[in-house]
């Protein structure tokens, strides 16, 4: 059994939801990265930012579960966004290509304009 503990700490910042994910992003923890996200998308909360300052590494697997969600908001009228992912983060979003698919935002500020 997987003892990684997932808490993203919801918040809202009026109608966007607000995650703040830490740790890793990998194969022990997408499922349940994509079971939270895809649910509250489906549940409604498709404007979702994602708070990644405390995210110390991203797999493909991992991507994969942000693009998904990215694509699931985009099909309920929202979108997901990124802001302050890490410097050696944000170079896998680049050298993946994933960086021109999911808007990334140096802070939660300009992130949260971007809506």
């Amino acid at each position: 059994m997987n003892s990684i503990m997932l808490d993203l700490q919801p918040e809202f910042d009026d109608d966007v939801l607000v995650l703040n994910p830490s740790g890793r992003i990998d194969g022990a923890t997408a499922k349940e990265y994509e079971d939270s996200l895809l649910g509250r998308i489906a549940e409604g909360q498709s404007k979702i930012l994602l708070n990644c300052e405390a995210v110390e590494y991203i797999s493909s697997a991992g991507l994969r579960v942000l693009l998904m969600a990215s694509k699931r908001a985009g099909d309920a009228a929202g979108k997901l966004v990124l802001c302050a992912v890490k410097d050696h983060v944000n170079d896998v979003f680049k050298y993946s290509g994933f960086a021109e698919l999911i808007p990334i935002h140096g802070d939660r500020e300009a992130a949260l304009e971007s809506f």
